[in-house]
């Protein structure tokens, strides 16, 4: 397999993959929907400003795209220059008009996780937590961390999605998957091993975000 350069994967997206690369965002609060792939590229996931692709003779680096219409692309690349190098986050390589080259970060979600019965050790908790506080100290302020932007790998844990750190407004969320997996995954669980089916989690994952809608109601 011949390895495409840096120089070559920004030749490569711009002539082949943007002009075929269908992205619509249905709506602003679920991920963008991904009508058409460009082969040989591959779609890895979107979230709800953007999809992020592959291309099978460069794995080593992913694409981000953002879809027509939705903000956030001028953020995240001054999110990335201020975390630089960190082992917990991916990195920037390259960015220009509406598209980022991210060095790929392996793992599986804490999401898919639970779903699949894998052991979520408490160093991977730690793990984000202390990158967390090292992006505070870089002048971010994390936000929209769940259990889909975060990662296991190796025992130790990532953050995938960085999109929304220069966002000042406060966000609960990563307390509360801390809360749930110190008051639910450890002592039920994992002990039980239970796997736990996608429906089930777009439930609960349904129901948070309704009772966190109620709340700013009521403020």
């Amino acid at each position: 397999m011949s390895v495409l350069s840096l120089d070559q994967l920004i030749a490569v997206v711009q002539t082949e993959l943007l002009p075929h690369l269908q992205l619509h965002s249905v709506d602003p609060h679920n991920p963008v929907a991904i009508r058409s792939v460009p082969a040989p590229w591959h779609a890895l996931g979107a979230g709800n400003y953007a999809a992020v692709l592959v291309h099978p003779d460069q794995p080593a680096w992913v694409v981000k795209v953002y879809a027509p219409g939705r903000p956030g692309f001028e953020q995240e690349v001054e999110v990335y220059r201020r975390l630089g190098q960190h082992p917990a986050f991916s990195e920037c390589v390259y960015a220009t008009n509406g598209f980022l080259i991210l060095k790929r970060l392996h793992g599986v979600t804490l999401y898919d996780c639970v779903h699949r019965g894998i052991r979520i050790p408490r160093q991977v908790i730690w793990d984000i937590d202390q990158a967390l506080n090292d992006a505070r100290q870089r002048g971010l302020f994390p936000h929209d961390v769940h259990g889909r932007n975060v990662m296991l790998f190796e025992g130790r844990g990532l953050v995938v999605d960085v999109s929304d750190f220069l966002h000042e407004t406060p966000c609960a969320k990563w307390q509360n998957v801390k809360q749930a997996y110190f008051w639910v995954y450890r002592p039920v669980i994992a002990p039980l091993r239970l796997r736990l089916p996608y429906w089930l989690l777009d439930a609960v994952r349904a129901g948070y975000r309704w009772c966190c809608r109620l709340r700013s109601w009521g403020r």
